[in-house]
């Protein structure tokens, strides 16, 4: 859609939404038996309800949540929702928090239940999407340095929603499964035992690249490494991601995971003089960020660490991670094939209206419509278990960490994603995207609960 068609198609959009202005005791009428917003074809828009751990400025609700109401920019304009976003539930207020008024101000009812949002106040299952975000809030931290965010407790909730009305519907999971495997494994079993179309994955894979390259799928990969910095576990996520996403293309595609290691200190650098992760690859991939600082230097690093990862095919590859202090500011990847080395650096900033996730929520309305996911799931299952491992090996100093619960965890590689292919943001990708200020303006009252947990004998519908 391009020129006059995409403006036409935006201001139909905002007519759509002033149509949801009817309101049901000061919500959108949307609960069971409201009418629905028609969709551009004139058929009725699909239901999605975003589950939420906490929403402030810059928060991954934040910037995620608001684009299913207000579009999504990119660098092709600002693309009108395909769908309604039709019920938010949060799991914590936060001091800085926005999220009950975007509630007041779109007019979606907030529930106080994660059961609310997805019946909209009624007894069976009345959405056709669940955005579930599990990033940011007060939770506590585990020994191993894993923030407990309640990502499985979301899901268990929503699959059972979804199982007692018998009607898979997508779900999308933003980031990783959850901090620990044995919850992991158990969503990606839940969503195949119900059937339930499941996504996971953050925005960083279909973010601007410079060059605009990704590994050829079927070649052979000889050697890899990813470039990440910050918080280990939260930013280590990223780095694997972005490391599987290309080495998941190599010739026989994914295979699993035969070890993982997590070394720390002074040990990164001895372990790259014995050739366990190339200095070379981690200086061309420093040498694609624009700007970047050059080539390493470790005693600029303040806190260093490299996840080393053995495939089950024999590839080994790297995810350096170069410490919180600022020396490094973004991911970059580099590769051997031969005597051929190609490196790209990622690029996520675009200011106020945070594109990269108008880049990700395109990908989950698409997959939400559809069914059908942009990537393999089996990219963020594998991520999961690699990162936690990694994390398990850094408590036990170092020591490489089997794992053979990863080693059967094959798939191929699919290029379904919707990415920007310019080096850089342009166009509605840089804004303007005024933002709500935090306590300046009225706030949605939450629907409270209708049930008390108590089931005596039987409910209607059953």
């Amino acid at each position: 859609m391009r020129g006059k068609q995409r403006v036409a198609a935006f201001l139909i959009c905002g007519l759509m939404m002033l149509t949801l202005s009817t309101k049901v005791d000061g919500q959108r009428g949307v609960g069971p038996g409201a009418a629905v917003v028609a969709d551009s074809k004139g058929g009725p828009m699909k239901r999605v309800a975003a589950v939420v751990t906490t929403y402030f400025p810059n928060s991954h609700a934040g910037v995620l949540v608001d684009k299913f109401m207000r579009g999504f920019p990119t660098d092709e304009g600002v693309l009108p929702p395909r769908m309604q976003l039709a019920s938010l539930y949060i799991d914590q207020i936060h001091d800085q928090d926005i999220g009950r008024q975007v509630a007041h101000r779109y007019q979606i009812p907030l529930y106080e239940s994660i059961r609310g949002a997805l019946t909209l106040g009624g007894d069976e299952l009345a959405v056709d999407a669940v955005l579930v975000i599990g990033e940011h809030g007060d939770y506590p931290v585990t020994d191993l340095g894993q923030e407990m965010l309640p990502r499985r407790y979301f899901f268990e909730q929503v699959s059972g929603v979804i199982a007692r009305a018998g009607r898979p519907v997508p779900v999308f999971s933003d980031k990783h499964f959850a901090y620990r495997w044995d919850d992991a494994q158990w969503m990606y079993r839940r969503a195949q035992a119900l059937h339930i179309p499941f996504w996971a994955g953050s925005a960083m894979p279909v973010v601007w690249r410079r060059p605009n390259w990704e590994h050829p799928q079927g070649e052979p990969i000889d050697d890899a490494l990813v470039i990440g910095f910050h918080m280990l576990e939260r930013y280590g996520f990223h780095a694997l991601e972005l490391l599987q996403s290309h080495v998941e293309r190599r010739r026989g595609g994914e295979t699993g995971v035969r070890s993982v290691q997590c070394l720390s200190g002074d040990a990164v650098w001895r372990a790259a003089d014995e050739g366990r992760w190339s200095r070379d690859l981690a200086n061309a991939a420093l040498a694609a960020i624009e700007d970047g600082p050059g080539p390493l230097e470790p005693k600029a690093i303040d806190d260093p660490h490299v996840f080393l990862v053995e495939y089950e095919d024999g590839l080994k590859a790297a995810a350096l991670m170069l410490g919180d202090n600022g020396w490094v500011r973004k991911f970059a990847y580099a590769q051997r094939r031969g005597e051929v080395t190609e490196a790209l650096e990622y690029h996520s900033s675009s200011g106020a209206t945070h594109a990269a996730f108008s880049y990700l929520g395109r990908n989950i309305e698409e997959f939400f419509l559809t069914g059908i996911v942009p990537s393999p799931v089996e990219r963020t299952y594998l991520t999961t278990g690699i990162l936690e491992a990694a994390m398990i090996s850094r408590s036990r100093g170092g020591r490489v960490l089997a794992t053979p619960h990863l080693q059967n965890i094959s798939y191929q590689a699919t290029s379904r994603a919707l990415r920007p292919t310019a080096p850089r943001p342009r166009g509605a990708s840089i804004g303007p995207w005024p933002q709500l200020e935090p306590g300046a303006t009225p706030v949605a009252i939450a629907v409270p609960a209708r049930r008390d947990g108590t089931v005596r004998g039987k409910r209607r519908g059953e």
